[in-house]
Formats: C-alpha cells, structure tokens, sequence
C-alpha cells in the first residue's frame, strides 16, 4: 500500500514539471508510482545490502575498538533485530550477525552476573528467600545466555559455510583478521554456551557436541597470533572432555597459564577469563586465585591491543565478576576498587609521615 505523504509528493512535483518537460515528468513519475506502490522488496533488498555491507566494513571494527563493554553488548541488542529483519528479503547477514548476538548475549551475562551476587549476598546474610529467588533467576538468565550464545555460534559457522563436523576436518577460508577473530571468538561462544546451559539445568538444550568441534576447528587459528586464545579453548575441552585430550600433550592447568601469560603479551586477557573460568568450573580456587592476581598485575604494565580493545574490556569484566564472587561469598561485599587481585582484604595505606615540630623552631 503506498504511504499518503509519498504520493502527494509526487503529485506536486509532478504537476511542477509536466508543463514545461512532459516527457520526463510522465516518466518520473511512473517509477516514483512504481517505487510507493504496494510492492517495495527492491527498496527493502537494497536497504538490507546496504545495511549488511556497513555494519561488516565499518560498525564492527568500530565496536572492536570500543572500550565501553556494556555499551557495546546494548548496540548488539539494538542493532540485531533491525540487521535480521532484511533476512526476509535478502541474504543474512551471518558475519556481523554472529559479533551482534555475541554482543546481546553479553547484555543478559551482565544481568546474570548480578544475580549472581544478589545470590550469595543473601545466602552470607542468611536469607533463604531472597537467596532462592535470585537462585532461580540464575537459572532463567543462564538459559538466555546459552540460546544467544548457540545462535552466535550457529551464524559465525555459517558466515564461512563450515561444518566444524566434517570428517576430515576442512579449515574455512579466512581472507581477514576481523574473519579469525569472528570465527575463533564463535567457537569461544559456542563453548560459553554448553557452561551456560550446565548451569541453568540444561533448559537450553545446547548440543554437547560443540565443545569437541570447537577443539577440532580452532585449530585452523594461529595461538601465537590470536594470544593464546586457541590453546585455552583446546585445553578447557581436555578438561571438559578428557577423551578429546591428544597423546603426550600438556597438562591443560599449565596450557591455560602459559596462553593467559600470552594473551598478557598481546594485549587482551581472553585467555585469563578463559582460565578462571575452567578453575571455576573444576573447582580449583587456587588457580583462581592466581589467575586473578596474574589479571591483575599484567593490568598496570600490559599494552591493551589497539585493533581489539573490547577483548580485554570484555575479559575484565569476567576476572572481575569472578573476583566480586570471591569477595561477597567471603566478607559480603565486592572487591575494594583498589584490591582487585586480592583474595582476603589488605591494607593500602601507605605508613603516616610525622613531622618534628623541633625543626620548625
């Protein structure tokens, strides 16, 4: 149906031109009728491409370079369902599509980690109500972030029409670096996703045979390159899955550390969280605690990466979180702003000078 004030735009102008070039008049006219007219998809398709092609050459490196996590998981949100909605008239947008539900599942990961400490503030305070309802809401959250999480994962394996399944294994075609890092950060999330639904009871229902293929596909990245990140993915599924651990490899505790001390080198602590993460997981509170004081060291002397500060933005929300866990679980409260990296609390008071009020007389 055409849009009324479309029309009679057309009509004045129209009517503007028809007598002194009738020709042409009659023909803008024509297309202007046929462009408003009920049918607009050839509108909708040029939209759609023109949207895909920004949002990959220049939105994504721009929100790469962002240093604001939270703000950056709220363009995912917002961006996602617009992008997708030009899926009905031309091809998904799979590339960008995967960084965007990336970035939303972010968003709900930031709504379960407060939970998360509503949680054990109540449980230190003794209150088993307020206690069990931020329990289920752990839950539900955690279910919400393992569908967003397997959709990333879904669309960055379609974005490079690869079946991480495939016997032999056969590595997609990468022509970038903004293609590794989109391919290697969505096997990251596809594994991020089998935790996810672990802790929500599995309502999720994320296949747990992801994390086998992700240990198999991520081979295809360079560890060196990429800071440790796909030794850390291979060794959290050794431990997850002991079977898929190689013959004469290394212990994957020593793996994690070794590719967090890399990651320090390259600029992003993915690596880290990815360690703390697995020593959460396992229950390993020592190297945990570590991890988090190695964080937090690396901090004052580490160059973030200039090409993907929002690696490390992100990252350091999650050795934070794991830190604030420690803290409220232990003392009721979150880590001091200037304890991060500390298990127990410390003080920081430098010692107080005295002056000899003899010299001033």
């Amino acid at each position: 149906m055409a849009f009324p004030g479309f029309l009679s735009s057309v009509k004045q102008l129209t009517f503007g031109i028809l007598a002194s070039r009738p020709k042409q008049a009659l023909t803008a006219t024509a297309i202007a009728l046929g462009l408003a007219g009920c049918s607009a998809n050839p509108v909708y398709t040029t939209t759609g491409i023109v949207l895909s092609n920004y949002a990959e050459s220049e939105a994504t490196p721009y929100v790469l370079e962002m240093t604001d996590a939270r703000m950056a998981c709220k363009l995912g949100e917002a961006l996602d369902p617009l992008l997708y909605s030009f899926g009905r008239v031309t091809a998904p947008p799979d590339t960008t599509g995967s960084l965007l539900m990336l970035l939303a599942a972010n968003c709900s990961e930031y709504e379960l980690m407060e939970a998360e400490l509503r949680f054990l503030s109540a449980d230190f305070e003794g209150n088993a109500n307020s206690a069990r309802d931020a329990r289920e809401q752990v839950k539900r959250l955690n279910e919400e972030v393992a569908n967003r999480r397997v959709l990333a994962f879904n669309r960055a394996m379609a974005a490079f029409d690869f079946d991480p399944a495939a016997e032999p294994l056969e590595c997609p075609f990468l022509f970038s670096d903004q293609d590794e890092l989109t391919f290697m950060i969505g096997l990251v999330t596809g594994l991020q996703a089998i935790v996810n639904d672990a802790n929500s009871g599995a309502a999720a229902g994320v296949p747990r045979n992801i994390a086998p293929q992700a240990e198999r596909a991520i081979r295809c990245i360079d560890d060196e390159k990429w800071g440790g990140i796909p030794n850390a993915v291979r060794a959290v599924v050794w431990l997850l899955l002991p079977d898929t651990r190689p013959d004469l490899s290394p212990d994957p505790w020593r793996v994690l550390e070794n590719s967090s001390r890399l990651g320090f080198e390259r600029g992003f602590r993915v690596s880290s969280a990815l360690e703390i993460v697995a020593a959460e997981t396992f229950g390993r509170p020592e190297v945990k605690a570590k991890a988090i004081a190695n964080a937090a060291e690396a901090e004052g002397t580490m160059e973030v990466s200039a090409a993907y500060p929002l690696l490390d933005a992100v990252a350091k929300r999650i050795l934070l979180h794991a830190s604030d866990k420690h803290w409220v679980s232990e003392y009721g409260y979150r880590t001091p702003s200037n304890q991060f990296g500390s298990m127990s609390p410390v003080s920081r008071r430098a010692p107080v000078q005295t002056m000899d009020l003899d010299d001033l007389l």
